[in-house]
């Protein structure tokens, strides 16, 4: 199957808290999507220092087992996208793991990088021994991918939080079994 992305692009994982050039880019990253409108749990205008501050927290974090950081890159290197999973989970959820931070910069949309995300973002959950997702988004473009892509809507929740630019907007929470745990 297809995924529209062309072969020179790929998706890597990002460990190193040394790797300030994919910081700077997954800032450059989450400013286009506040920027866009997006609501990511930023307020517009976003610094670009509280963007680095965010990712940098979050690289540590995956240095420290706590997520897996995915970085989508286009044909020329530059970080197009990004998703984290989450592995730190309660005690008595184990085999669960969160996606969050499905970005996707606006010059890079409707390209066929959330899907490769997503499925790089489950096999990276299965790998890590997880078998239960999940996930909310208050997109309805990012609703019809997830639903193509077999995720469970959850349920809908009005008023769930801010768009970047003020005004309450709702989430719809998804779930998705996978390896052992698909049925």
């Amino acid at each position: 199957m297809s995924t529209g992305i062309s072969p020179e692009t790929r998706i890597t994982r990002l460990e190193s808290a040394s790797d300030d050039g994919a910081v700077q880019q997954l800032s450059d990253v989450l400013i286009d999507c506040v920027d866009g409108d997006a609501s990511v749990s930023f307020m517009w205008p976003l610094s670009r220092g509280h963007a680095l501050a965010f990712w940098r927290r979050m690289v540590a974090s995956a240095a420290a087992g706590e997520r897996i950081l995915l970085l989508a890159h286009d044909e020329q290197g530059e970080v197009i996208g990004t998703v984290q999973v989450v592995l730190a989970q309660p005690d008595n959820q184990p085999h669960r793991a969160e996606i969050v931070k499905m970005l996707v910069h606006r010059r890079g949309r409707k390209q066929g990088w959330g899907a490769a995300l997503m499925r790089a973002a489950e096999a990276a959950a299965l790998e890590a021994g997880k078998t239960l997702l999940v996930l909310d988004t208050a997109s309805a473009d990012a609703e019809r991918l997830y639903t193509r892509m077999g995720w469970q809507p959850a349920g809908h929740i009005p008023g769930y939080a801010l768009l970047p630019r003020g005004g309450l907007c709702g989430t719809t929470f998804f779930y998705k079994a996978i390896g052992a745990g698909a049925r």
